[in-house]
């Protein structure tokens, strides 16, 4: 007995790869793996090649000159550079405040309904599906001071309405913003909306019973059902804000003087009319640092129990 106890522990039987295995567990594999070193290729491979030309003093084109940490020493000092950050900052505040409440109070309001709620829902998301340049062309013409809205409030005896919005300092970034945000919130509204009508009915039969309001209704009920919604929207939110450049590059293009200057408006100027394309690496860079903090904000709340 105990020779056949050494023999079967000296000569152990390997597995045999069977038909099923192979299904189950190669084929998935194979058919994950052409994704796979495409997004190593178009995303990977650049996103490794920024970190060391952000190093360098490159125009884009020829040989890169290798410069240590200049070009983060001269962000430090830039005032292009913390002015955009200023005006992402103020993009971001816009951006989790005013589109997330809107969705919220325009889900609420329709998810009760038993007719017309997917008309509703589907008119609000019409803007979202409409390409970026559209949208932000016919806003541009919308707000124009000629032949925008603005000359109709004129001529109803409203001239202070008639004013040139992605042309003057103090409104071009909230225009821009304006503009973006008729085209997110429907979007945001359709996942609150989704979030809102997986919420048991029970929960609000028993606020009912217990002499809940509409308003308690939602704070006590609705908020907490959907808050896994709510909060990974907050993150993509607040990371998206970091990258918004369309809108505003196709309505002001960062001007005028600066004044709607994003991070990622002088991530293109420098790359491509400017020809410091070290620089705009470093720029870039930065933004995904600062991306990098709101994940580590949000990772610490859901430690702390907001699960998402």
């Amino acid at each position: 007995m105990g020779t056949l106890i050494k023999k079967d522990l000296s000569s152990p039987t390997r597995p045999k790869i069977t038909k099923q295995f192979f299904y189950r567990k190669v084929i998935p594999v194979l058919f994950v793996l052409p994704i796979l070193l495409i997004h190593m290729t178009v995303v990977l491979g650049p996103s490794i090649s920024s970190i060391y030309f952000s190093l360098t003093e490159w125009n884009g084109i020829g040989p890169a000159k290798f410069i240590g940490l200049a070009n983060f020493q001269k962000i430090t000092t830039d005032r292009q550079y913390i002015h955009a950050f200023q005006n992402n900052l103020i993009w971001l505040l816009f951006f989790l405040t005013i589109p997330i409440a809107m969705a919220l109070i325009a889900a609420s309001l329709i998810a009760p309904l038993k007719k017309g709620g997917l008309f509703f829902r589907a008119i609000l998301f019409i803007p979202y599906i409409l390409p970026s340049v559209i949208t932000a062309s016919i806003w541009k013409d919308l707000l124009h001071i000629d032949i925008g809205l603005g000359g109709v409030a004129a001529r109803l005896g409203m001239p202070f309405l008639n004013i040139a919005y992605f042309g003057r300092t103090d409104t071009a970034l909230l225009a821009a913003a304006f503009v973006d945000n008729w085209h997110w919130w429907g979007f945001l509204m359709v996942l609150f909306l989704t979030a809102m009508q997986s919420v048991p009915q029970e929960l609000y039969d028993a606020a009912k019973i217990d002499g809940a309001n509409r308003w308690n209704e939602f704070i006590h009920v609705t908020l907490p059902g959907i808050r896994p919604t709510l909060v990974f929207m907050l993150l993509m939110t607040g990371i998206w804000s970091f990258l918004a450049f369309d809108y505003v590059w196709i309505t002001t293009q960062g001007g005028p003087a600066g004044a709607s200057e994003l991070l990622s408006i002088l991530v293109f100027k420098n790359a491509f009319q400017r020809f410091n394309a070290g620089y705009a690496a470093a720029i870039g860079l930065t933004m995904s640092f600062f991306a990098g903090i709101i994940i580590g904000i949000f990772q610490i709340l859901r430690k702390r129990g907001w699960e998402i």
